[in-house]
């Protein structure tokens, strides 16, 4: 199945092996989309690195951004601005809504239901607006730099932000009225590819396939980071309404709960809003002290994203090791989902949200 397979969110090949409709083994082929990222930031500047990490996760770009200057930060010792640490939270939440509206959309595709992928879209398109007018941008943005933002928010871009905030729980909510408790959608969900609480901590998942499973942990809460701790929002864990703990539709759901509270921490964050500079003073050229290594983990909306990086004192670090989500993600597949019919084995892969470009990398 595969690597151009509608069903396989990016180009994933998986080797079936059936008998009639039943999946007696899958086997993930990974490297159809592998640009040796890591390589190349061992032969890059820490700050010209910050556009390849764009495209790692194309869905979140600027969380994968953020990630990145995070770990560069703490590794030289650099301070950011409290109004550039509101802005990374009000942007970064935004591209958490965005992402999660297309792993909505295109899991209710892989379930037969397309109308509300056409609805997701357009939810998308109004952040994608807010983006283009912010930073020029619609998908790999490079707004979020070491120190920063590339930009400030400006009243008119602050509007824009303010008239999604004020609409989109709303609209949310017609897009759960024809998934969420859609009959077919929940038979074709619940109780599919389930994995349990163990499960999900054996093999190292985060983020909402994590708490999907009935494991509450947040970065943003539980190793707070950014403005994060002035911020008040909750934290949905699986709880297996329609089916079991950990199956599919948990983490259909998991996700439709999370874009309410990025939804609630954007409004936050404009609000408290201070005034002051949208970048801290950073070093025309940066150079890491020599002998230091960080590693920095942060919220990524499909689970913590993480940067290793080891410093030899120069202007190019020395090794740089990313740790992907999606990835981890992907190891299920082969070990837990067998004897499960071909139809299923879609259905339970795309409640993964996965995309390739964070795996092969």
């Amino acid at each position: 199945m595969g690597p151009q397979h509608p069903s396989t969110h990016g180009v994933l090949r998986l080797l079936l092996q059936t008998d009639g409709e039943v999946v007696e083994k899958a086997q993930p082929h990974l490297g159809y989309l592998h640009r040796c990222a890591e390589k190349i930031s061992e032969h890059l500047s820490y700050t010209q690195f910050t556009p390849y990490t764009d495209r790692m996760d194309y869905l979140a770009s600027l969380n994968e951004n953020w990630a990145w200057c995070r770990a560069v930060e703490k590794l030289c010792d650099l301070e950011v601005p409290p109004r550039a640490e509101y802005i990374r939270v009000i942007v970064g939440e935004l591209n958490r809504i965005a992402s999660h509206l297309i792993a909505l959309g295109t899991h209710g595709l892989d379930t037969g239901a397309f109308t509300p992928f056409l609805l997701a879209f357009r939810e998308r398109e109004e952040i994608m607006t807010i983006f283009e007018a912010v930073c020029g941008a619609r998908l790999t943005y490079n707004y979020i730099r070491v120190g920063g933002a590339l930009w400030d928010l400006l009243p008119g871009h602050i509007d824009l932000i303010l008239r999604f905030v004020d609409q989109f729980d709303a609209k949310l909510d017609a897009l759960n009225d024809l998934l969420t408790n859609n009959h077919i959608f929940v038979r074709r969900t619940a109780n599919v590819g389930v994995i349990t609480r163990e499960q999900a901590i054996e093999y190292g998942f985060t983020g909402p396939n994590l708490r999907a499973s009935g494991v509450d942990w947040d970065l943003r809460r539980d190793q707070p980071y950014s403005v994060y701790p002035e911020l008040e929002f909750s934290i949905p864990v699986g709880k297996g309404e329609k089916g079991t703990v950990g199956d599919s539709w948990d983490r259909y759901w998991i996700r439709v709960e999370e874009m309410r509270q990025s939804n609630r921490m954007v409004r936050q964050a404009i609000e408290q809003l201070p005034p002051g500079p949208h970048c801290g003073a950073v070093p025309r050229v940066l150079k890491a002290p020599k002998g230091r290594e960080v590693y920095v983990s942060t919220e990524n909306p499909r689970g913590e994203l993480a940067f290793y990086i080891v410093s030899e004192g120069k202007t190019i670090p020395y090794r740089v090791k990313t740790r992907a989500p999606a990835f981890v993600s992907l190891c299920v597949i082969e070990d837990l989902w067998t004897n499960i019919f071909v139809a299923d084995l879609v259905a339970a892969m795309g409640s993964l949200d996965i995309v390739m470009g964070q795996v092969d990398r």
